[in-house]
């Protein structure tokens, strides 16, 4: 396989497919002892990166290894569930030297770079910092596949699941809508649906199904309007305030669960509670929620009263950021060694938990596809500055050419057409009907 190079891969404007859309060149222009590819998938219903192994294993593996090279890791691993045997079987005879596999815990939150840092090393990132300054480098499974198939990303894979006729791992062009996604899976099996999009603990409701998808776009979990994440999710900040200030016992089963307590972080999310019971509450009470990972497991999980913990510390930690308040503070890795292997969460009680076992936990990749006759491409669909349009309306342009790029040296990404086409518009997204 040619040897792949940082400019190839920033042409072909490939970002963390998982997550925020962090740009993959500038990720990999960094030097680090260890690189790590992110199989752990722990979002309850989701299985796009076990089903992207087994289907395009070699391609992934050569991500990896070409990513390993360009920031001179010695040692690069794929954390994955050990409960994935086929998959595992699978993966280990293909491996090429320097290159393993972790198995880790079917729990809730694995896949948090973290926890998922220290589970492969034993390192604990500093709060605040990101795991290269512990010397390692996290990609995302279909971020590694992109990286090796060298070309433009116009195609997203992720799981369509809850209440749908046929759940699935399907691959669908950038920028059709929620609903011709939820097509491919057999269609909703309900009646007036909405989605969770990215999953039930760190996603956000959408009743949109009129909305596209993007490369960040992981997976579309479909649900009743009455159900009772759906209800969760629809809560305002005022009716959160409301009932935590006068629900909340102090009972600390929100910070005991805290991934990040539990790493040594300063972050005590029942302290944070006590922000909305008093005026006078003390610095040391919601300063440490800068480092919330936002994990959701605190409000959907741990809190016995059904509070939101999560959202009063993801208030809080949006208002120190505003007002440029940082607290610079090292991790109690004893911490770490005493109780983070104690108090995961099994998935299969967190699915109970959030009302979800009444649905098929299963998502197999399936070859169908939808034909787009439209496709809307958000200029922001990474972190960092919106790209700036290179077409206009009235252009044609064909599957793969390049409709957007970043300016100015901005940290961005390349957005290419999905399809071939007429550019409709470009404000704030560029529509190109086929």
């Amino acid at each position: 396989m040619p040897r792949i190079s940082v400019e190839q891969i920033e042409a072909c404007g490939v970002v963390g497919a998982g997550g925020a859309g962090f740009p993959t060149h500038v990720k990999l222009k960094a030097k680090a002892d260890t690189i790590i590819l992110n199989a752990a998938e722990c979002e309850p219903l989701l299985h796009k990166d076990k089903e992207m192994l087994r289907a395009y294993p070699d391609e992934i593996i050569a991500g990896l290894q070409a990513a390993k090279e360009l920031v001179g890791a010695e040692d690069a691993v794929i954390g994955i569930k050990g409960k994935y045997h086929d998959v595992i079987d699978l993966l280990k005879p293909k491996l090429p030297a320097g290159m393993r596999i972790v198995e880790l815990a079917d729990a809730y939150p694995t896949g948090d770079e973290f926890i998922l840092v220290y589970d492969v090393t034993k390192r604990i990132i500093p709060p605040g910092k990101i795991p290269l300054a512990v010397g390692c480098v996290v990609t995302n499974v279909e971020t590694a596949y992109n990286i090796a198939r060298g070309v433009p990303v116009t195609e997203k894979f992720l799981t369509v699941a809850g209440a749908v006729n046929h759940p699935a791992t399907v691959k669908v062009p950038v920028g059709v809508t929620f609903a011709e996604a939820i097509e491919v899976a057999g269609g909703a099996a309900i009646a007036d649906p909405v989605v969770l999009v990215g999953g039930v603990m760190m996603g956000r409701l959408s009743t949109d199904l009129s909305e596209p998808i993007t490369k960040t776009t992981g997976g579309l979990i479909v649900l009743p309007r009455d159900h009772r994440l759906v209800q969760r999710y629809s809560l305002s900040w005022d009716a959160i305030a409301r009932i935590g200030s006068s629900a909340c016992d102090q009972c600390s089963f929100c910070t005991e669960f805290c991934p990040r307590y539990l790493l040594g972080h300063p972050i005590e999310p029942h302290k944070a509670m006590r922000s909305l019971e008093f005026t006078m509450m003390g610095e040391a009470n919601f300063i440490g929620t800068q480092f919330c990972c936002e994990c959701n497991l605190c409000s959907m999980m741990a809190c016995p009263e059904d509070l939101d913990p999560k959202n009063v510390c993801t208030q809080n930690k949006r208002r120190l950021a505003a007002e440029g308040r940082k607290w610079e503070v090292e991790a109690n890795p004893v911490r770490a060694e005493l109780h983070l292997n104690n108090r995961r969460v099994p998935i299969g009680r967190l699915i109970r938990k959030l009302g979800l076992f009444d649905f098929v936990n299963k998502g197999p990749l399936v070859p169908a596809t939808c034909p787009a006759r439209r496709v809307v491409l958000p200029l922001k669909q990474h972190v960092g500055a919106p790209a700036e349009p290179v077409v206009k309306p009235g252009d044609t342009v064909n599957a793969g050419d390049v409709v957007a790029r970043p300016t100015g040296g901005k940290l961005g990404a390349v957005i290419h057409a999905s399809i071939t086409g007429r550019v409709q518009s470009v404000d704030g997204a560029i529509v190109i009907e086929a």
